[in-house]
């Protein structure tokens, strides 16, 4: 067990100020232990919770006999603070938001998340709570693919909900996503003769053209539009003010539909930049929605809302992955998160709790 914090955590309160607690302890990526123990104190005595630890990642289940159980999951980490924290109330426009790193992406989540991990004492599935480090940073940090790896077993689920923002709407499955570094070379030269020499970064013209040329699918997957992106996002070459380049690479990221695979988006990416070296350096297979299943059919309902495509890549696919049907829904406008001026709509808080609450329990919202 840590050593016991003197910080201290009310999930009585309301789930507006839960987060606000919750926001105001910095827990940036590498740096979650403190808003870790915290979560695990705070838990460690509800008596229908099995409490477990592995590293910074707390995950707290019941253990009801119910006939099945829901995994419900959430990061504990943020991205790097920018003078803005402490958090603070402010109004625009007659809305109330809470301001602050964190607050979107993804503390108010996680706070409606601890309230009720805390609150349902007889739901009416089995519920798993998982609360993990290291999202922001690079997949092999991820505290989630971490505990998939040691402890297997709690990933055993029906249906899971990661709490990304998504202005409290359901937002089904996940796009993929592919990094691609396309490669020139040419000759180094003196720049005042450059005739010598073949320039590696004007070789790259044509294969920017093409980029700027194309336009993306829109691919239809059970149901969701999933809108694709296949999009420069840097371009690196160059040895001196002086000097032709005789080296030069393209860095391409490719969001792809979870109708395909990362080895088929490999080889579009491939054959998108024929006659070029083509190197595929990063890749995440994304989720289809799975809402065909009768649980996410009830959870969508019970929200009362259309579900939506997610774009970006999430946690989702982790479950996916397992054979687990996933959605995200969470508090916040998904364009609000990382930014510096990160707010988070208190009404969506709210109103994500009183959904959960009521499809977990089985009463009207």
């Amino acid at each position: 067990m840590p050593a016991e914090s003197p910080l201290t955590l009310d999930l009585t309160a309301d789930s507006v100020a839960i987060t606000q607690v919750i926001c105001d302890v910095p827990s940036v990526s590498g740096d979650e232990s403190l808003l870790a123990d915290l979560v695990e104190q705070t838990l460690a005595g509800a008596s229908h919770l099995e409490v477990i630890r592995d590293g910074d990642t707390i995950v707290a289940r019941t253990n009801l006999g119910r006939e099945r159980r829901v995994v419900i999951a959430g990061h504990l980490d943020t991205v790097p603070i920018n003078e803005n924290l402490p958090t603070r109330f402010e109004t625009e426009d007659g809305v109330e938001y809470l301001w602050g790193r964190g607050t979107v992406d993804m503390k108010a989540g996680v706070a409606v998340q601890l309230k009720l991990a805390l609150e349902l004492t007889d739901p009416i599935v089995d519920l798993t709570w998982m609360w993990y480090d290291n999202e922001e940073v690079a997949s092999s940090l991820n505290g989630l693919g971490r505990l998939s790896r040691n402890r297997p077993d709690l990933f055993v689920g029906d249906f899971a909900i990661l709490g990304e923002p998504s202005n409290g709407q359901v937002e089904g499955g996940c796009n993929g996503t592919l990094r691609a570094e396309v490669w020139t070379t040419g000759l180094r030269a003196h720049s005042a003769r450059s005739w010598v020499g073949e320039n590696a970064i004007h070789k790259l013209a044509p294969a920017l053209a093409k980029l700027a040329e194309y336009q993306a699918e829109t691919v239809e997957v059970d149901g969701l539009a999933y809108r694709e992106g296949l999009n420069a996002v840097l371009v690196s070459g160059g040895i001196a003010g002086n000097v032709i380049p005789d080296e030069a690479v393209l860095t391409v990221n490719y969001r792809f539909a979870p109708s395909r695979s990362v080895a088929e988006a490999s080889a579009f990416v491939t054959e998108f930049f024929d006659g070029f070296e083509v190197a595929i350096v990063d890749s995440a297979e994304g989720a289809r929605p799975g809402l065909d299943d009768p649980l996410a059919q009830q959870f969508v309902r019970a929200v009362g809302a259309e579900a939506r495509p997610k774009y970006g890549w999430t946690d989702v696919a982790r479950f996916s992955a397992l054979g687990i049907p996933a959605v995200n829904f969470g508090p916040g406008d998904p364009l609000k998160a990382h930014a510096d001026d990160e707010r988070v709509d208190i009404a969506q808080i709210v109103h994500t709790e009183v959904a959960l609450r009521a499809w977990l329990t089985g009463t009207s919202a």
